[in-house]
């Protein structure tokens, strides 16, 4: 991956998958499939707005599936296809890692500081 061109494709895909809201839609999908207002409630903080188009963006890219079923009410539900199942295990491996790895960044970041004043 060329990290110097600004919009490759590698790039883009990669800002997708690691987007603040697209990062924990993906680590929710992968327990199990979401209506929109379980999958926001789960997420947490997200606006309406930022969570459609996360999940937009997630569906344009192949890694998630949305299924709108013609049923009164609309039922429509959101899972990972099988490329977003891939994406999202390694997005959990790495949230699962800083998990375990914050106290020793925060010690890192209090001697840094430390050095600094």
């Amino acid at each position: 991956m060329k990290v110097s061109e600004p919009m490759c494709p590698e790039r883009l895909i990669m800002e997708h998958i690691t987007s603040r809201w697209g990062t924990l839609a993906l680590i929710a999908l992968l327990d199990r499939s979401y209506r929109f207002s379980e999958l926001r409630r789960e997420i947490g903080t997200v606006s309406e707005k930022m969570l459609a188009q996360t999940l937009r963006t997630l569906e344009r890219d192949g890694l998630v599936r949305r299924d709108a079923r013609p049923v009164i009410p609309p039922r429509v539900d959101y899972s990972l296809t099988d490329l977003g199942r891939e994406a999202a295990e390694q997005v959990r491996g790495l949230a699962r890692w800083t998990e375990r790895r914050t106290a020793a960044v925060e010690r890192a970041r209090a001697a840094y500081d430390a050095a600094k004043t």
